[in-house]
């Protein structure tokens, strides 16, 4: 089984992305899930070839939610150690611009449920069963309320 730490400082040199996903936030204190199969998520994806975090955070929310966002924040990163493999999962923050209407993935051929939730009650909604994930969301909150974002 593997094991999650979170870190906040920059993911060190040599250590691979795997991963960069973001907690996004609308003007009204709210946050945007993706639904699949029945849970909700955390979106975003795998880094391609020489994107920043930004643009592939960008391109993903695109391309699953039809979602623009803008103002974008480096969390941190979950170190994930699963047996010899170890590697980051990038966390950011975004404030969204606009949402579209839901289309088809071009990566997973699925379109996603997504869902607006209160912010206050974020991790009842993505339940992480692991300290590390529930740090990661704590401090996304306080880093957008820290921001002054509206209704955070």
């Amino acid at each position: 089984m593997a094991e999650y730490t979170w870190f906040t400082g920059p993911v060190p040199e040599g250590l691979p992305v795997r991963q960069v996903y973001a907690v996004v936030f609308d003007g009204d204190g709210k946050t945007l899930l993706r639904i699949d199969g029945g849970r909700y998520k955390l979106s975003g994806g795998r880094p391609e070839s020489g994107e920043t975090y930004e643009e592939t955070l960008t391109r993903e929310y695109l391309e699953e939610l039809n979602t623009e966002l803008t103002d974008i924040h480096y969390l941190g990163y979950l170190l994930v150690e699963d047996g010899a493999a170890r590697f980051a999962q990038v966390r950011m923050i975004a404030k969204i611009v606009r949402i579209g209407e839901s289309r088809v993935d071009p990566s997973s051929g699925k379109v996603y449920g997504r869902e607006l939730v209160p912010a206050d009650r974020l991790k009842e909604y993505v339940a992480y069963p692991d300290e590390a994930g529930n740090r990661m969301l704590e401090e996304a909150l306080k880093t957008a309320r820290g921001l002054k974002w509206n209704g955070v």
